[in-house]
């Protein structure tokens, strides 16, 4: 088996809330008073439409499961997880042009993914496209500096799986096949979120994200992730980072009080004094009574700064 139809990652998230659900449609023609498209598209929640996606991959019906996987792209556009799945329920259908569409977002995103590089030089490959050389070249010199989080077999079985297609022949066996590193239940990814929590409480924040990466792969673009993804970037100092993960989960989610504690907490940071009572002002509001967030956000906003203890 390829390693794209191997990279099969099974999350699914206990007490996820129902989205998915359909705006009422307007119509009615000039001034008739319906809403406008934009107000009547489709709202997916991108977590569970992830794991509807990881479902249908697991029981080959990759239709359904490219389907669930756009409607995560739709929810989350800037989430690589999105298009990379995308990109393995396109290449398992063999649909080459949609795989290589999805990996190109993939790897426009995040250039050094070994996943989203292996999937888009595969789909380069089947469709005899002189863009795998280049592809390809980069899989084999990422071999010699394989580095954390890269995983040798993997990235064996990527190069081989494209060098078959270049040369016309189906694709073999690969040793991604038992990967262990790509394969996650919801349990296992459960285990790696608390883990990361742990591991940051630590100040370990460099294997905390190597966790939350494991734990991203099982459960996709989920908001608690995203969170401290953000959370964990901002204290190795790396601030722009971390602002695109809590943006991306505000997006999903916005009335998440974790990632709007901790953007007005990074805002303070900047010396964005006025952008950091605005969030506060979203916590006050959204609180019924005052909550830990607030409380916490607020004792910021005062100090100027992390408090002290």
């Amino acid at each position: 088996m390829p390693f794209y139809k191997s990279l099969l990652i099974a999350g699914v998230i206990a007490g996820l809330s129902t989205a998915s659900a359909l705006a009422a449609g307007g119509g009615g023609g000039v001034g008739g008073g319906g809403e406008m498209p934009s107000a009547s598209a489709p709202r997916y929640d991108p977590a569970e439409e992830y794991a509807k996606a990881v479902k249908a991959l697991q029981a080959k019906d990759y239709k359904t499961a490219a389907r669930a996987a756009g409607n995560v792209t739709t929810a989350a556009p800037k989430n690589l997880d999105g298009w990379r799945l995308l990109g393995i329920a396109q290449a398992g259908a063999e649909n080459w042009k949609g795989a290589r569409r999805a990996y190109e977002r993939a790897v426009k995103l995040a250039p050094d993914d070994l996943a989203s590089r292996g999937g888009l030089a595969l789909s380069l490959a089947n469709l005899k496209d002189p863009k795998a050389q280049a592809e390809l070249d980069w899989l084999k010199a990422r071999s010699g500096s394989c580095g954390a989080g890269c995983d040798p077999a993997m990235l064996k079985a990527m190069t081989a799986d494209v060098e078959r297609a270049m040369a016309g022949a189906a694709p073999g066996p690969s040793a991604s096949r038992t990967s262990d590193a790509l394969i996650f239940a919801s349990d296992r990814g459960d285990h790696a979120y608390g883990a990361a929590v742990s591991l940051i409480n630590e100040r370990r924040y460099d294997e905390a994200l190597a966790s939350l990466d494991k734990a991203r792969l099982a459960f996709g673009p989920h908001p608690d992730v995203l969170t401290y993804q953000g959370y964990t970037w901002r204290k190795l100092g790396e601030f722009d980072k971390a602002e695109a993960y809590y943006r991306q989960a505000l997006a999903i989610a916005p009335d998440h009080r974790g990632a709007t504690e901790y953007y007005g907490e990074l805002k303070v940071e900047r010396g964005d004094l006025a952008g950091a009572r605005l969030m506060l002002a979203k916590l006050d509001r959204n609180c019924a009574f005052a909550c830990a967030e607030a409380e916490e956000l607020r004792r910021w906003i005062d100090a100027g700064g992390e408090p002290r203890r």
